[in-house]
């Protein structure tokens, strides 16, 4: 199937949900993300600093760029002058940076709390008590010039489907009591970023607002 054909089928799916396609580009050039940009996709998730600046110079200014990846302190100045929503904050020192480089902007940068869901060290993430530490942090209320919209996860790489449920089922849980009691100037509970090309489906069953799809719109990847 083609890409318009691919996004089609996926946003079918979605619509009921109400839940929103990040189409992940990284890894595809620029003429592929046209493609589906013509097709009506304007949302696009990018893993590197780097690869997203090469693609925002030369792409449509109306895409809203999605950062979805571990991003370096360093790094945030490139992308703070335009950069939609940052789905990867992993810790509050990170949190910290983004506010600073959003003043320099004067601009207010829209933020996920990435959690650590999944059973790989690997994956990046707040463990349950830090996100708790932070959500209540006095220091937090200070940070003019972030927002935190919700949080983001991902599931361990597995083909067991009970256990991305049950962990699908544990982020949506923290996002539901961070809603009900935690809310503030700084913190909005609007979006549940879960769910990839491999469980999406899963992923919106769970109250997802955001999947983050790539292969099952693009193809499979040739990293280089």
């Amino acid at each position: 199937m083609s890409i318009s054909q691919n996004l089609q089928k996926i946003r079918s799916f979605l619509d009921p949900f109400k839940t929103k396609l990040i189409a992940v580009s990284k890894t595809y050039p620029a003429d592929i993300i046209l493609e589906a940009y013509n097709s009506g996709q304007t949302d696009f998730g990018e893993n590197k600093v780097q690869e997203l600046m090469s693609k925002y110079e030369v792409l449509p200014k109306n895409i809203q760029w999605h950062l979805i990846g571990h991003l370096q302190s360093n790094k945030i100045k490139y992308i703070a002058p335009f950069i939609h929503l940052i789905h990867s904050v992993d810790s509050f020192k990170l949190l910290k940076e983004i506010n600073k480089e959003a003043k320099k902007n004067n601009r207010i940068i829209n933020c996920l709390l990435q959690i650590h869901i999944a059973q790989e060290e690997t994956k990046f993430g707040f463990s349950e008590e830090e996100l708790f530490i932070t959500i209540q942090s006095e220091e937090l209320k200070d940070m003019k010039n972030i927002q935190i919209l919700g949080l983001m996860g991902m599931a361990s790489n597995t083909e067991n489907e009970s256990q991305i449920k049950k962990e699908f089922q544990h982020i949506q849980q923290l996002f539901n009591q961070i809603k009900s009691s935690y809310q503030n100037d700084r913190i909005k509970m609007e979006e549940l970023s879960i769910g990839m090309s491999s469980d999406y489906k899963l992923a919106c069953e769970s109250g997802s607002t955001m999947v983050r799809v790539g292969s099952a719109i693009f193809g499979s990847r040739n990293y280089l």
